[in-house]
This record gives C-alpha cells, sequence and structure tokens, in this order.
C-alpha cells in the first residue's frame, strides 16, 4: 500500500515551489512587511490565476473540489517561503466553514468571490471561554484578539457563545459600521493580526455551531502544522548551505561535528513529523471519527519541531543568524507565531489526552 502522496499531489507540490521561488523571495516577503496592510496584491492576483483560493471550494462554486491533504501540500510550500498574506486563514480556515457550515445562500454570496480572489474572509476563533463574543438574536457583541488580516477582511467567522451557553459559528460582515478593527504589532510581520470589537453586528449563524467551531479547530491546527513543516525545510536548507560556505580555521563550519549533529537532530525531528501531519489532512476528510487527535498531535508537534529547528538553525549561522539583515530571522519569528496560534503544543497535548479519555 502507498502512504505517500498521490501524482497530481507531487505535481501540485513541485508546481507551488516553482511559482513561490520566482514570484515570492524573501525581497518580496520583506516588501509585504515594510506594506501598510501586510500583503502583496500583485502576488494574490497571480494565485487567483493558478486557482489556488479555491482549491477545496466545491465545483459548482468555481471552485477546484480538492481535499484538504491537496491544501496541506500547498500550505507546506507556501510555508516554505514564508509566504506573508491571508491565504491559509481565509482560503483554508474560513473557507472551510462556510463549506461545512453555510447555506445555500451563504455559499453562494461568499464561496465563488472567495474562489475567485474577490473576496478575503477571516477567522476570530482564537478566544475561548468567557473572552468569547456573545450572539444573541442575530448580531454579535465582544472583541475578537488575534483576527488575522481583519484590515483586508470582506466577513470574518466569529466564535461565541449563544444562548444557554452554547457554541455559535457566525458570520459578520467586516465592512460595517458596527465592526472596529484595531491593528496590532506583533512578532511575526509575515503574519498580520488585529483586535476587532462588535458592537452588535449583524450576524448570520452556520449550522451546529458546537461540531462547526471543533471543526475549525481542527482544520486550523492542521494548516499552521503544515506551514511549519514547510518552514522548518526551509530553515534547514539555509542552514545546512550556510555551513558549506562558511569557513573558520580554513575550513568549512559544516564539516565540524557539532554542526553535523545540530542537522541531524532537525532532521531526526522532522522527518517523522511529516507523515503525523499527512495523515491528520487526510483524516479531516476521510477519518472524522480521528480528525481531531490527528489534528492536535499534528499541531503540537509540528510547532515544537519548528522552534526548537529554527533555534538551531539561527545557532547553525553564528551570529549573522541574529540579526535583522539575515532572512533565517523571518522563519524563526514565524515559528513562534504558528506555536501560539490557536493553541500551543501543550494545549494540544493535552487535547489529545482528553480525546484519548485520559
Amino acid at each position: 500500500m502507498d502512504f505517500g502522496l498521490s501524482e497530481e499531489q507531487q505535481q501540485l507540490k513541485a508546481s507551488a515551489r516553482e511559482f513561490l521561488t520566482a514570484e515570492c523571495p524573501t525581497s518580496a516577503v520583506r516588501k509585504a512587511m515594510a506594506a501598510e496592510d501586510g500583503t502583496l496584491p500583485e502576488l494574490y492576483a497571480q494565485m487567483a490565476a493558478l486557482g489556488w483560493p479555491g482549491l477545496i471550494v466545491p465545483e459548482e462554486f468555481g471552485g477546484a473540489g480538492l481535499g484538504f491533504l491537496d491544501m496541506a501540500v500547498l500550505l507546506e510550500e507556501q510555508g516554505y517561503a514564508a509566504m506573508p498574506g491571508p491565504f491559509l486563514f481565509s482560503s483554508a480556515i474560513a473557507a472551510d466553514a462556510l463549506i461545512r457550515g453555510g447555506s445555500d445562500d451563504i455559499k453562494r454570496k461568499w464561496l465563488r468571490p472567495l474562489a475567485e480572489g474577490k473576496a478575503v474572509g477571516t477567522v476570530a476563533i482564537a478566544e475561548s471561554g468567557d473572552r468569547l463574543a456573545t450572539a444573541s438574536s442575530g448580531a454579535i457583541s465582544g472583541a475578537g484578539i488575534l483576527v488575522p488580516y481583519a484590515n483586508l477582511a470582506d466577513f470574518i467567522v466569529v466564535a461565541a457563545q449563544g444562548p444557554g451557553g452554547r457554541k455559535s459559528i457566525a458570520i459578520v460582515e467586516a465592512g460595517s459600521d458596527a465592526v472596529r478593527i484595531r491593528p496590532l504589532k506583533n512578532l511575526d510581520l509575515t503574519r498580520r493580526v488585529a483586535m476587532v470589537d462588535f458592537r452588535d453586528a449583524a450576524a448570520v449563524e452556520l449550522d451546529d455551531g458546537e461540531a462547526l467551531y471543533r471543526r475549525m479547530l481542527d482544520v486550523g491546527a492542521v494548516a499552521i502544522a503544515a506551514d511549519s513543516l514547510g518552514g522548518m525545510e526551509r530553515a534547514l536548507d539555509m542552514a545546512v548551505d550556510y555551513s558549506k560556505v562558511r569557513e573558520q580555521f580554513g575550513k568549512p563550519i559544516g564539516s565540524f561535528q557539532a554542526l553535523k549533529h545540530a542537522a541531524a537532530e532537525i532532521v531526526a525531528d522532522l522527518e517523522p513529523a511529516r507523515s503525523l501531519l499527512w495523515f491528520a489532512a487526510y483524516a479531516l476528510d476521510a477519518l472524522p471519527a480521528e480528525a481531531s487527535r490527528a489534528a492536535a498531535m499534528a499541531k503540537a508537534r509540528l510547532c515544537e519541531v519548528y522552534s526548537r529547528g529554527t533555534d538551531r538553525a539561527v545557532l547553525m549561522h553564528g551570529g549573522i543568524g541574529f540579526t535583522w539583515e539575515h532572512d533565517i530571522h523571518l522563519w524563526f519569528k514565524r515559528a513562534r507565531f504558528n506555536e501560539s496560534y490557536l493553541g500551543s503544543p501543550a494545549f494540544h497535548r493535552e487535547r489529545v489526552a482528553d480525546l484519548g479519555g485520559y
């Protein structure tokens, strides 16, 4: 039995690597980091022409109708490039929520524009417990913190507390006067977040809020894990390449045992985690009973590997790796964002234990 990627998925991975190498080099990433909105409109227009925003959108709404493993392959390559912008939050998490929980009217209103690259969505699901916004009588009130690219969004998928304490997932149009957006500064400038205040903002509730919230958490966990896998691969490649050309004592530093061990430890962490990601992405489509546990395992492991691995990659660069001018810090900071967004590794390990009945 073949547990690898299909030929089509391998082609998607190769074409995405080629495209992003040409169109999203680190100079473009830094351009987005310096921009007020934190994105690259010309890059997103090209991605729309390739059909990426509609990858998992059903064909009847203008998408490709592919599965989440295909999306994970694409997100891995975007992580390799440290691609900035709202794609992960819009075309993966928000799109999946609309597909799973949206009415026919909601799907017609948002999925086709999203698939065509004419609309951007985001999610306000990082809160929990008492920090959740409240939903009542078709309106949302409260605050969403760490809402990615709210400044660019046409709609926001919001997790809120409904009547009787039940979880509610609703769509709010971001252009409303009842939605106040305040950009926040964070460590990773390739990811922009904002505080969003909802003041009786008109909202349309999606179906089965409790189950949909769990699904969104699972999808977000797998998406972040895929980005982390690609990012760690890039950091490793950079560290190894640098070790081959940087010389000390008349020889490349890569010939020293300590550097060999550091690279080997990254690989030993990275390669087993790859199978966790692929299985978790596959389970989202094909094994719903196992999806939550697999997603939590993938998020916990990949984000931990990414943070620890980029630590080692920075050290392998020596002093230059600690400077703003060197590109390795782009992935180092991205790793910190991924580790904390939608739950730390410790949070997801506890989730694995809970799901396992411990």
